[in-house]
């Protein structure tokens, strides 16, 4: 018999109706719920109770990072192929950066992401990757020497900022662009300073960022000084000296 709101025995077609919603409920992720106030309302009336399960999301984020030494947040696709010119991209620069001191941290899938954690940790530094639950994603990849998963991705984003001081951007599909244009927005409000961003590959950038230069500054929507706030580059060298120029000021601010 099924408890709650059911009084008598329950029929077959509610029986079938419980399974098929609890099925349900186990391909919709924390993130899907949270953010759909269309399902059942029993739904919505346990959001003020996930507030807790938030909490405690931010505080195992800040707990397991809180130690973590100086670091370089690295995005990028996570179809990008093993065999292509972008993985050996961002295998040089995770090994770069880790040879430079820096810890590397990354959205911890696949692709790109698992380039940048496979130099790092084959040049002996810290590879940490945060990942997220969703339906499709791949599980986390095998160069990492910190591992975490998230359910919210703004806990997720608030931990990629916190505990690097610098993005690179690799090749990268929306999510990628996501996270790229909410770092740019913390930067030019000032939330976050001497927070240098890297785009590597002006093939795949250029056209985006001549697009903002023509449409979003020509329009008037941004300062002329915000375009300083990008540096492209296809250069491992160049992304290094931007790193280490910013991190420079950081320390002589502080």
């Amino acid at each position: 018999m099924l408890q709650g709101r059911f009084h008598r025995p329950a029929t077959d077609e509610e029986r079938w109706a419980a399974v098929q919603r609890s099925k349900e409920a186990l391909r919709i992720t924390a993130d899907e719920r949270l953010l759909d106030s269309r399902g059942p309302r029993e739904w919505v009336h346990t959001d003020p109770w996930r507030v807790q399960r938030i909490q405690a999301e931010f505080i195992e984020g800040f707990h397991t990072l809180a130690d973590l030494p100086r670091a370089v947040t690295v995005w990028g696709s996570a179809r990008t192929p093993r065999d292509s010119q972008a993985y050996q991209d961002g295998r040089r620069i995770g090994e770069a950066l880790a040879r430079a001191g820096f810890a590397v941290i990354t959205g911890g899938g696949p692709g790109s992401m698992e380039a940048a954690n496979r130099g790092a940790q084959e040049a002996g530094g810290l590879s940490v990757g945060l990942g997220i639950e969703l339906q499709f994603e791949e599980k986390l990849n095998d160069y990492l020497d910190v591992g975490m998963t998230f359910r919210y991705f703004f806990a997720r984003k608030m931990m990629f900022v916190k505990y690097s001081q610098a993005l690179i951007c690799l090749p990268g599909g929306f999510g990628t662009l996501d996270e790229l244009t909410e770092a740019l927005t913390l930067v030019q409000t000032k939330k976050v300073t001497k927070f240098p961003v890297v785009l590597y590959g002006s093939a795949y950038w250029g056209g985006l960022v001549e697009w903002i230069q023509s449409s979003v500054l020509g329009s008037g929507n941004i300062s002329p000084q915000d375009m300083n706030l990008i540096h492209v580059t296809d250069d491992v060298d160049d992304v290094m000296r931007v790193v280490h120029e910013s991190y420079q000021a950081w320390e002589d601010a502080h």
